[in-house]
């Protein structure tokens, strides 16, 4: 049985519809304004007052990921400055985002490149749900809290203020449809190679010559990231302080890692359908950032461990890297996450 919009059905829908003066009310007020700001609750609004019995210590500047996916790496950054800030007995700082921003984008590429010719050793279809994945957006901003460990690690972190935001970095989405468009191009190409049985050996040559163009792209939207930088700064008795020649990698295990270490930390998932067990741990096929690096890796427990986990860390002033689905039940405006707004 299926249902015909013919012009009766449709004078139907259109007769209920002004069936209900209401109707014509959130009209008038929902193309004149957002809806979502239309369907906000007021009586919430007043019940929520942004009073804590802990929080954890504030950190100035506010940071802005601006038009970006980047919220996981602002998220992790903002969570390592609290520490390394109280330590130094700093004003105000922040970690380059837009510096993890440039590696993701080229270890991406290159991990979606091997990821491609590793799917298509092992006999996916083209047209087959996995690969639709994988070529579905190859270069999105945003990431897991394993992809920040294998940046962190293999790169470092270093001040903002010795590699600051781009356009690019601010506004990604001219650079991502550049991207984009290559790594689908590049990806045709090597699963042809691989269909026509070309050697490994020439296979990696090709990525190679594939990820000179990637390198070129991130870099001209990006700028490079320098091998070294030196940090000049005052902390707040007004000294004047310098960090001399650091490389960043050097600048994370010296004086950032004893603060906030990335590796000894686990990322927890509730996932409550029946097929995945809690207390049991999962990981994403395909899903990562950087050959060789780790695997994306979930510890799946109920959400009342997570809220008292997350309670337990706030309590002993660390922040905790959260993600979750903001787009439905959220108030940028009040800054309020809440099912009953």
């Amino acid at each position: 049985m299926t249902l015909n919009l013919t012009s009766d059905v449709v004078e139907r829908l259109n007769n209920s519809f002004h069936k209900d003066p209401k109707n014509l009310l959130a009209q008038n007020a929902c193309t004149k304004y957002d809806p979502l700001e239309m369907c906000l609750s007021r009586k919430r609004l007043e019940e929520i007052h942004h009073v804590f019995t802990h929080k954890v210590d504030e950190v100035k500047p506010m940071t802005n990921q601006k038009s970006s996916g980047r919220c996981w790496i602002f998220a992790m950054l903002n969570a390592m400055r609290i520490p390394f800030v109280k330590h130094y007995n700093l004003e105000e700082f922040e970690f380059s985002q837009a510096y993890l921003f440039f590696w993701d984008k080229v270890e991406r590429s290159n991990y979606f490149l091997n990821t491609v010719v590793d799917v298509a050793k092992r006999g996916e279809k083209v047209d087959g749900r996995l690969f639709a994945f994988l070529l579905q957006d190859p270069t999105s901003d945003g990431g897991q809290w394993d992809m920040l460990v294998n940046l962190v690690t293999r790169y470092g972190v270093m001040p903002k203020k010795c590699f600051p935001d781009s356009y690019s970095s601010e506004s990604s989405l001219r650079m991502n449809s550049i991207l984009k468009s290559k790594l689908r191009e590049y990806a045709k190409l090597l699963q042809d190679m691989v269909g026509e049985g070309v050697s490994t050996e020439k296979i990696r040559e090709k990525i190679e010559e594939f990820m000179q163009n990637i390198y070129r792209i991130v870099a001209i939207c990006l700028a490079i990231p320098p091998k070294t930088f030196t940090w000049e700064y005052y902390d707040k008795a007004k000294q004047y302080c310098v960090v001399e020649k650091m490389e960043p990698k050097l600048f994370y295990e010296n004086f950032v890692k004893s603060l906030y270490n990335v590796e000894n930390k686990v990322c927890l998932v509730s996932d409550p359908r029946p097929s995945n067990p809690y207390g049991k741990g999962y990981t994403v096929d395909c899903l990562g950032n950087m050959v060789g690096g780790r695997k994306t890796f979930y510890i799946n427990q109920p959400i009342e461990i997570l809220a008292q986990l997350s309670s337990q860390s706030i309590e002993a002033n660390e922040g905790v890297w959260l993600g979750c689905e903001v787009s439905k039940r959220f108030s940028a405006k009040h800054g309020i996450e809440d099912l009953q707004m």
